[in-house]
């Protein structure tokens, strides 16, 4: 039996939904191949989505018209804004979800898509034609053909599950792993290596003390993720935290000899910054006690998800040691933590469009680029869904949708991986990022949408919506550069706002960028600002406070504009098939070596590769001069 489409997406995770609908969202005839219908965009480990930099990334595919975000608001049971404290560029929102309406929400969203037909099978081969991806084998026999190729297919590929000495074949708990498919890319010459994740024991809510936990409530504020007028309707519940002790560390000591990660059954490299409980006791050997974070996975369930307790422990040593915790000592659990390997594919020979340099046709995205995170998934998914039909739809080159460091985290995400490549699994950070000012969770609908909509992805009416919401902004801007405040009408409000009171009068905006006052204190001593703030017809908070960003961090943000458009001179320098590095020794050997392996499309590229110096980029900036 043969299929043909335009774009095939094997793996139905986060990566391979957001791809799914991009492409056909674009127009592309689009088949999304998954194993289980019933765990779509399964939350493989914690059942929340955001975090620093991560919701950043959410808000960003949400801008480009993806779906995350919608999906995470209509199955929101808590949710934060991190980082309040600091300036609004590290500002990010994070929700708890309910995993089981997740999965049916991204469900809903892919049976009400054109353009997208799901396929329940395996894939176990890629079909490659002179040197070309031009589709899929399926373990039934089947043959799906398509003019481009999407694997997405997160943990799955040779995937091995430990517990303990125990191991068992698997992608995920209780699923298969796919053998074959990895081999039937690297016979072409793609490189491929193995990583390791974890995930946590699942507890039984009913067995649990509370009353010897700290509750952690979330917020009932007017945040979102998505930038749409569709605010969260479920209960929200709260999490609980505390943390663990003497005792619980001398237990999981004890079983330090049976784990995969210290008595070499493990050889891959974990995530950094998500370690196992006891890499933790092992590389902070003098910390007394480690936080744990107790979290719901749904509304009707009694399932509960221990956040900081990944292990790939015996069971029986994982238990033991939870019930050195007070409110843990009668604990019931559902299933014990686990680690997994699996194989990945080296991210540097891919393109920015996330197309293989190596397989015409055949994009990657997701944890098979050496990522990890749901968020990171999703964004490479957008850019590999739309990539691919935009390739599809091609009659001859096509100009690939490529986001640059300055324009979104997603950028940045894509731009690290194929430039640096990984040697542990990718998570985004708003360090990673160098425009952190111009990145902020509040505009990436200021940075995306129109873009999105010029493509097509974006529909008319997210559009409409964010020109509505700009024209608010510049409106509400406008009116304080212009507004003339005398000083004997506020004085006295201000001193009572524990601001200076003023001796000259001034533009309302002067006022809105002293630190102690905002546009909401100040709407209380004006009232021709209360009115401009209450004009917009929806969403008044998120559309005063991108305006007060605007207007608190106008130097801040004109600088850093400043800067990355110096950076985008460099980007304008083609420099891919102009040099033969290996003959050019007037680079350091470091240099010639990552040039040659990365060969990077721009002299901006060039400079981010580990390895090339400053030295050696003033050598081709000369060379291209002649």
């Amino acid at each position: 039996m043969r299929l043909d489409y335009d774009v095939i997406v094997i793996g139905g995770g986060h990566a391979g939904c957001e791809a799914a609908c991009a492409s056909a969202n674009l127009g592309a005839k689009t088949c999304l191949v998954t194993m289980d219908m019933n765990k779509i965009a399964q939350m493989s480990c914690n059942p929340a989505v955001g975090g620093i930099a991560k919701g950043q990334i959410v808000r960003e595919i949400d801008a480009l018209g993806g779906q995350m975000g919608l999906v995470t608001d209509a199955t929101a049971i808590q949710f934060r804004m991190l980082n309040v404290g600091k300036g609004p560029a590290v500002w990010s929102p994070r929700a708890q979800c309910d995993r089981g309406k997740f999965i049916w929400e991204w469900r809903r969203i892919l049976d009400e898509t054109d353009n997208v037909d799901i396929w329940q099978d395996q894939a176990d081969e890629l079909l490659v034609e002179d040197g070309k991806a031009i589709g899929v084998r399926t373990v039934w026999g089947v043959e799906i053909h398509a003019k481009c190729t999407i694997v997405t297919a997160g943990t799955f590929l040779n995937g091995l599950m430990h517990i303990g000495r125990t191991m068992i074949a698997g992608g995920r708990i209780a699923e298969p792993a796919v053998p074959h498919f990895t081999e039937s890319i690297t016979r072409h010459g793609v490189i491929s290596a193995r990583m390791k994740t974890g995930t946590p024991v699942r507890i039984d809510k009913r067995s649990v003390h509370f009353d010897e936990m700290e509750i952690q409530p979330g917020e009932n504020s007017y945040y979102q993720f998505s930038y749409l007028d569709k605010h969260r309707t479920l209960r929200q519940l709260p999490c609980w935290t505390c943390n663990t002790n003497a005792e619980v560390h001398e237990t999981l000591r004890s079983g330090l000899a049976d784990s995969p990660l210290y008595n070499g059954q493990i050889q891959s490299i974990g995530p950094r910054y998500c370690p196992s409980i006891e890499t933790k006791l092992v590389t902070f050997p003098d910390r007394e006690k480690h936080p744990l974070f107790l979290e719901p996975e749904g509304e009707d369930t009694n399932e509960m998800y221990l956040n900081g307790f990944s292990s790939s422990l015996p069971m029986e040593i994982q238990i033991a040691a939870l019930k050195k915790i007070p409110a843990f000592r009668d604990i019931k659990i559902y299933r014990p933590g686990y680690a997994i390997e699996y194989d990945f594919f080296d991210p540097t020979q891919l393109n920015h469009s996330l197309e293989s340099k190596v397989i015409p046709n055949l994009f990657l995205a997701g944890q098979v680029n050496g990522t990890t995170g749901y968020e990171e998934a999703g964004g490479q998914g957008t850019v590999a869904g739309i990539n691919a039909a935009l390739k599809s739809a091609a009659t001859a080159e096509y100009t690939p949708f490529i986001m640059h460091r300055d324009e979104s985290y997603i950028g940045v995400l894509v731009d690290d991986l194929v430039t640096k490549g990984v040697d542990e699994p990718y998570r985004m950070f708003t360090s990673r990022a160098e425009y952190r000012i111009l990145l902020r969770q509040d505009d990436a609908d200021a940075r995306l949408t129109e873009r999105a909509y010029e493509l097509g992805l974006a529909k008319r009416e997210r559009y409409d919506w964010w020109m509505e919401k700009k024209q608010a902004i510049e409106e509400i801007e406008t009116f304080c550069q212009n507004y003339p405040i005398k000083p004997r009408l506020v004085n006295g409000a201000l001193e009572a706002q524990g601001t200076t009171p003023l001796q000259y009068g001034c533009k309302l905006v002067d006022l809105v960028n002293r630190p102690q006052l905002s546009l909401a204190k100040l709407s209380d001593i004006i009232p021709e600002l209360k009115e401009v703030l209450n004009r917009p017809k929806n969403r008044k908070e998120e559309i005063a406070e991108a305006a007060e960003i605007r207007m608190k961090y106008k130097g801040y943000i004109e600088r850093e504009r400043i800067v990355a458009d110096k950076m985008h001179r460099l980007e304008n320098i083609k420099i891919r098939g102009h040099f033969n590095y290996e003959e050019m020794q007037s680079l350091s050997t470091e240099a010639r070596q990552k040039l040659s392996k990365i060969q990077p499309e721009t002299l901006a590229q060039a400079s981010r590769i580990p390895g090339v110096s400053p030295s050696d980029i003033n050598v081709l900036l000369v060379l291209m001069g002649r």
